[in-house]
């Protein structure tokens, strides 16, 4: 029969928190040991992309964890991808670009009804 183990924390149970190895010593007698949680890797707030240059860890451990290796020197350097920031700069340049554009036409349309009001009134004091 196999030799039996026991777990080496309080936590009876065979619960996620509570997942055990057994390893052989080199005395022969087998032990448990206490395995982590897996980690997920940081994702992007906008496309769910796994973010590139962060440490993937269990969320506690961030706070332990340097300023370099919990974000990059960019933009929205610690929550959005690079083609994501790229996007939100090309989006907002356009918008501005459309204002831009809006307030000429507007400009030109003003400048025409007004070139045609003043041409009007040439004709009716031409009439008179």
């Amino acid at each position: 029969m196999a030799q039996r183990v026991t777990y080496r924390r309080k936590n009876p149970y065979n619960t996620r928190a509570n997942k055990i190895r057994v390893v052989k010593t080199p005395g022969g007698v087998l032990h448990t040991q206490h395995v982590k949680k897996l980690v997920n890797r940081p994702k992007c707030g906008d496309c769910g992309n796994a973010l590139p240059g962060i440490k993937a860890v269990r969320p506690r451990t961030y706070a332990t964890l340097s300023k370099t290796d919990k974000s990059v020197s960019r933009v929205y350097g610690g929550s959005r991808c690079a083609n994501c920031v790229k996007e939100r700069v090309i989006r907002a340049f356009l918008i501005e670009e459309q204002k831009i554009v809006k307030k000429v036409v507007k400009e030109q349309t003003e400048a025409a009804k007004r070139e045609a009001g003043k041409a009007k009134s040439k004709k009716n004091n031409k009439k008179r």
